[in-house]
């Protein structure tokens, strides 16, 4: 059973490619083309063993970085000659265009910062929620993205395979999205505690991996559960924003 699916959060490679950047701190101007293009092509490798609906804007980004890293890869002859002119960098053009998404992307953002603080104008007394602060975190404090998600999926199908026995189990019945959807609410709502991500995924069969992170994607999207992350590259928890249903 596959399941063919198209992400609405992914807003386009260069997003990507500035998420990496802000993750891995490095310079925007210094972009270390090595090791860029090593996690952008991990990411694409994670998004096609989902079975991802990978935009053929991704494969061409991918493409772009593999030239652009050999040429950086390539000597330099610029000082055999005496010439009047500096040979460019290859990587003048990619720095622009991510320089340019940026600041609209910060503009977007700010755009919705005006809208949610409009947004807490009502006609009625403000309700009191204090009550609530202490069991889930607000909107603000969440900085768990998908791709933050799509890069946890990628570190547990690579230690689910190390920890594959040689042996080969008997295949386990195929379920469906929504099942597997009630299943992990019915799971968070017994633990009454955040769950780690990892805990999540009980099997090793990858067909049951597939499912169970795609359901979580869709828990999310309906807003009935919630994944932090304490830090960078630390591990995700979810919790049942409504206490699941049983």
């Amino acid at each position: 059973m596959q399941y063919k699916v198209k992400v609405d959060a992914f807003e386009g490679p260069l997003d990507l490619l500035l998420h990496l950047i802000q993750r891995l701190e490095i310079d925007i101007y210094d972009i270390p083309m090595a090791e860029i293009t090593e996690q952008y092509l991990l990411f694409i490798h994670a998004m096609k063993e989902l079975e991802l609906d990978v935009a053929s804007e991704y494969l061409v980004m991918a493409a772009t970085l593999l030239a652009i890293k050999s040429k950086t890869l390539l000597p330099s002859h610029a000082e055999e000659e005496e010439v009047d002119w500096v040979e460019e960098d290859p990587r003048d053009e990619l720095v622009e265009r991510l320089v340019e998404y940026k600041r609209y992307k910060e503009a977007a953002e700010r755009l919705k910062e005006k809208e949610e603080e409009r947004g807490q104008f009502f006609t009625k007394a403000p309700s009191d929620l204090t009550a609530f602060e202490d069991e889930y975190p607000s909107a603000k404090d969440l900085q768990v993205t998908v791709y933050d998600m799509l890069g946890a999926f990628h570190k547990l199908l690579r230690r689910k395979k190390l920890q594959k026995p040689m042996t080969k189990k008997v295949k386990r019945q195929e379920i469906s999205l929504e099942k597997r959807m009630n299943q992990i609410l019915i799971t968070l709502a017994r633990c009454r505690k955040p769950t780690r991500f990892v805990d999540l995924f009980p099997y090793d069969d990858r067909g049951e991996m597939v499912v169970s992170f795609l359901a979580i994607l869709e828990l999310m999207k309906q807003n009935e559960i919630v994944v932090e992350q304490q830090d960078h590259f630390s591990d995700l928890f979810v919790m049942a924003k409504g206490g699941g249903s049983e």
